[in-house]
């Protein structure tokens, strides 16, 4: 085996000095003595909430612009058609759910005007009642009956 100097130190590189902070007590006596101690702190750019605040009205802006108008609901004519021809039926919302195949609370949404319309199921609705539910005459028998000669 070859001897090893356990006792040499190699030194890669050395921390950089570090210069004394000078405190209050220390730079008034400093300045006693006559030699100047304190540095110039510059006033530029130190109020940098300024900048953040820009920023963040900035972002809000963009937020506000980018929003997403919600999804129109069942009107309320169209809601009180439905409960109206349900009532005149003789049905409640649970007969009604169960003769379009659908679940009792989609009917109690649709007549509490909560619903976001969707064309199938209101056309299975206006065939259960017989009544119009979309476009104009919203309420009126969907078949007119045509009068007999």
């Amino acid at each position: 085996m070859s001897e090893t100097n356990w006792d040499s130190v190699t030194v890669l590189r050395k921390a950089p000095a570090r210069q004394k902070k000078v405190t209050g007590s220390e730079a008034n006596d400093a300045m006693r003595m006559g030699f100047a101690t304190t540095e110039k702190r510059s006033l530029v750019a130190t109020n940098t909430s300024h900048h953040v605040n820009t920023d963040h009205q900035r972002i809000a802006k963009l937020d506000r612009e980018n929003d997403i108008a919600a999804p129109k609901k069942v009107s309320l004519t169209t809601s009180k058609a439905i409960q109206q021809a349900r009532q005149d039926k003789g049905m409640t919302q649970k007969d009604l759910a169960q003769k379009i195949n659908e679940k009792p609370s989609v009917i109690n949404e649709y007549e509490a005007g909560k619903a976001i319309p969707n064309q199938q199921t209101l056309g299975k609705l206006e065939r259960a009642l017989g009544v119009k539910l979309r476009g104009a005459n919203v309420g009126e028998p969907l078949h007119k009956s045509k009068p007999k000669k």
